[in-house]
C-alpha cells in the first residue's frame, strides 16, 4: 500500500509586540529551510514602516517574509481579505515547503488563517468615514457606549479600547440595524489543507515592558515623527488609528507636547501588548514558551 503523504503543518508564532518573534521565527525558518509569512495588520502597509517596526533586511537574514510592504494604505484591506490572499499565498508555499512559519501579534488577523472567520456585511464606505471623524472629533467613549446601547453582547466581548474593532462594530449596527454579533455565528471555516502548530512567546512583564520603551526610543531615532507627518494625510484610514500614530497625530494637533506624547507612546505601547496577551491567552491551543 502506498504511502499516505503527510499533511503539511502551519507552525503559527504569536506573542506581544517586542517579545522576540523575528528573532524566533528566523532561527525557526532557517532550520525547516522554509519561508515567513506576516500576519501583521500593519506591516502590510509600505507607507508605514519605522512604527510597525518591520524587521529589516538583516534582521531577516535572507529568509523570504511574505505580506510586508505588500499592500498601499491608500487600500481597503481587512482580515477578510487577508484571509482568501494568505491561504492562496499557503498553497503555494506548501507545494515546496512542509513547513510555514506564520507569525504576527495581531490576533484576527492569525484567527483568519487557522480558524476562518464569519462573513460579515458590506457596508458603505461613506458610513466608514464618518464613524472616524466622529472618532477624531469626539474620541473612542461616544462610539463604545453606542456598542453598548446596540449590541451588549459584543460591548461584553470587543476589545474597547481598540478603535478599529470598536469602529468596525458600531459600522455593522448602523449600516444592517442588527447587532455586530449576530453574525458571528461560529459556522467560520476549520478544515484547513494542514495541520496547525500554535506557539505562543511571553517574557517576564518587567523585562517586556523594558524592551518596548527600548523600541520606542529606537523607532523615535529613527525618524517616526517625520513619517506620522508624511502620514498625515491618510490619517482617517484603519491601519493608522493605532498606537504609535494617533500618539504623535496628538502632539502634532497641539493636544499635548513632545515629552507627552513620547510618555503616551510608549504607556499606550504596553498596554497594546497587555491586550495581545490577553487575546491569545482566550485559545487553548497555545502552547506558551517564556523567553529569557
Amino acid at each position: 500500500m502506498a504511502k499516505q503523504p503527510t499533511q503539511p503543518t502551519l507552525l503559527v508564532v504569536a506573542g506581544p509586540t517586542a517579545v522576540g518573534k523575528t528573532a524566533l521565527c528566523v532561527q525557526l525558518a532557517q532550520y525547516f529551510q522554509t519561508e515567513v509569512v506576516s500576519a501583521d495588520s500593519r506591516q502590510f502597509f509600505r507607507e508605514m514602516s519605522i512604527g510597525t517596526a518591520k524587521p529589516t533586511p538583516a534582521e531577516m537574514q535572507g529568509v523570504p517574509h511574505h505580506f510586508i510592504d505588500s499592500h498601499s494604505i491608500t487600500e481597503d484591506y481587512n482580515a477578510g481579505r487577508y484571509e482568501v490572499e494568505c491561504l492562496a499565498l499557503l498553497e503555494t508555499l506548501f507545494r515546496r515547503h512542509q513547513v510555514v512559519v506564520l507569525t504576527g501579534g495581531s490576533g484576527l488577523y492569525l484567527q483568519a488563517v487557522t480558524d476562518g472567520l464569519d462573513e460579515l456585511p458590506a457596508t458603505d464606505p461613506d458610513l466608514r468615514i464618518q464613524l472616524q471623524q466622529e472618532l477624531a472629533a469626539h474620541g473612542l467613549e461616544p462610539l463604545v457606549a453606542e456598542l453598548a446601547r446596540l449590541d451588549p453582547v459584543a460591548y461584553g466581548r470587543i476589545d474597547k479600547q481598540n478603535p478599529q474593532r470598536v469602529l468596525r462594530a458600531v459600522e455593522v449596527c448602523r449600516a444592517t440595524g442588527q447587532p455586530f454579533s449576530s453574525f458571528h455565528t461560529g459556522r467560520s471555516a476549520t478544515n484547513r489543507p494542514f495541520r496547525v502548530l500554535k506557539l505562543a512567546l511571553t517574557r517576564e512583564r518587567e523585562t517586556l515592558y523594558q524592551r518596548i520603551d527600548q523600541r520606542v526610543d529606537q523607532m523615535l531615532e529613527a525618524g517616526l515623527l517625520a513619517e506620522v507627518k508624511a502620514l498625515l494625510p491618510y490619517r482617517h484610514h484603519n491601519a493608522l488609528q493605532t498606537v504609535g500614530y494617533q500618539e504623535i497625530f496628538g502632539y502634532l494637533d497641539g493636544l499635548h507636547d513632545w515629552p507627552e506624547a513620547v510618555r503616551l507612546l510608549k504607556r499606550n505601547t504596553r498596554r497594546y501588548a497587555k491586550r495581545q496577551l490577553t487575546w491569545l491567552r482566550r485559545d487553548t491551543e497555545y502552547q506558551w514558551l517564556e523567553l529569557n
